[in-house]
């Protein structure tokens, strides 16, 4: 993919390959000098973030629900969410197609939000869950003892002993949408898609695809991933490990 980005289009399809060919930033330049990447970068920010929102709103009240409490159908719900993650996402496209188009939620971003959100909240409780398992029940007894609510206990006892775990589900969220192909070309039109979806219809064509802009624009889309991961790698890694193994 790298190598294809900076290789002229003339010596793409040479054969036999070799890497003594002629490179260019062309590819990068046509790509950053498109408008309607600069849109479908927006969207995806927006998309994204929101569903890292929502996943971890979620997830967080969720988890501590399924860890802290004990209620009805509490053990049904925890195989429920296990089950959900092993279902292929895309065999449920056409009954969220439908669903939308008859809420009236079709072509428009709440759809993709809900729909990312709906794929990473079983592993997101799961992580969730968890962590908070691994919290002694003394430390949340002992802030109610001292005369703290409920809101306050999340907000000023566990928020803070959370944040790895609220950071990789952050993490995990924002990737799981910003990489979406299939929903995005699927729910909302052109002007609402998402990066991925907007480098599939913009470089293929019916009789040509532009491999050197495609790969260049490829390799721009996974920076900002790459990016926050580095910068985020540590929180990542211990959120995760926390959440997984309980």
């Amino acid at each position: 993919m790298v190598l294809t980005s900076f290789t002229s289009s003339a010596d793409i399809f040479q054969f036999p390959p070799s890497i003594l060919r002629s490179y260019t930033l062309d590819h990068f330049l046509t790509v950053l000098g498109d408008p309607t990447l600069t849109a479908f970068v927006l969207n995806g920010l927006l998309v994204s973030i929101a569903t890292s929102v929502f996943s971890v709103t979620v997830g967080f009240w969720a988890g501590y629900a399924f860890s802290k409490f004990r209620f009805g159908g509490r053990t049904g719900l925890m195989y429920l969410l296990l089950i959900a993650q092993i279902v292929p996402q895309v065999l449920l496209l056409v009954t969220l197609y439908t669903a939308f188009d008859r809420a009236g939620l079709l072509n428009t971003y709440i759809a993709l939000v809900l729909s990312f959100t709906t794929f990473t909240l079983p592993l997101s409780v799961m992580m969730m869950k968890n962590t908070f398992d691994a919290l002694p029940d003394e430390l949340i007894e002992a802030a109610r003892i001292d005369g703290a609510s409920e809101l306050r206990v999340m907000g000023s006892v566990l928020l803070p002993v959370m944040k790895t775990a609220i950071i990789a589900v952050a993490l995990f969220a924002f990737i799981r949408a910003w990489n979406d192909l299939p929903f995005a070309l699927t729910l909302v039109d052109t002007e609402k898609q998402t990066l991925p979806a907007g480098l599939s219809l913009r470089f293929m064509g019916e009789f040509r695809t532009a491999y050197g802009e495609m790969m260049a624009a490829s390799i721009m889309t996974s920076l900002p991933v790459v990016v926050i991961f580095l910068a985020l790698q540590k929180h990542f890694v211990n959120g995760a490990v926390t959440g997984a193994i309980k």
